[in-house]
């Protein structure tokens, strides 16, 4: 399968199709070390930008080095993520046609930032990479503070 990367209108750089790619296809896997959520905290504490994907329950990340870490995020996206035997793929959740990017929606579920802003542009954006479940417990959070402190 033919991947290329170049540059993004959604973020710096993304990963593109240069062949046609069929639904239900692994297109490629998510690779790099694995380490404790621990250690990424640790490792990544000052730095903005992280490629890290979380495995099982989230203890262990794949700190991404390799082809799939320039997959974006999209609100409206052509693929998906599957944890198959603790490897993680990227399959294309539709017929995905040469020259298009390839974009996952990232489903954020923790992290330090009040925001991940979103930039994908799609009609339905949701303005974040943080699942609706992570933004439902986050207005929670922040409605449970509000009251605590009146």
């Amino acid at each position: 399968m033919g991947l290329i990367i170049r540059s993004s209108s959604i973020h710096a750089a993304g990963c593109y199709t240069t062949a046609f790619i069929a639904q239900g296809s692994k297109v490629v896997e998510y690779t790099g070390p694995r380490i404790t959520k621990d250690r990424a905290d640790e490792l990544y504490a000052d730095s903005p930008t992280t490629y890290l994907f979380g495995i099982g329950k989230g203890a262990t990340v794949i700190d991404g080095h390799g082809t799939a870490m320039f997959i974006n995020h999209s609100c409206d996206p052509n693929c998906e993520t599957d944890e198959e035997d603790g490897r993680i793929w990227i399959r294309a959740l539709r017929d995905i046609q040469p020259g298009e990017e390839l974009v996952y929606d990232y489903n954020l579920y923790d992290g330090d930032e009040d925001e991940a802003t979103c930039n994908c542009g799609a009609a339905a954006c949701r303005k974040t990479m943080y699942s609706t479940v992570e933004m439902k417990r986050r207005a929670r959070a922040k409605k449970t503070s509000a009251k605590a402190t009146r």
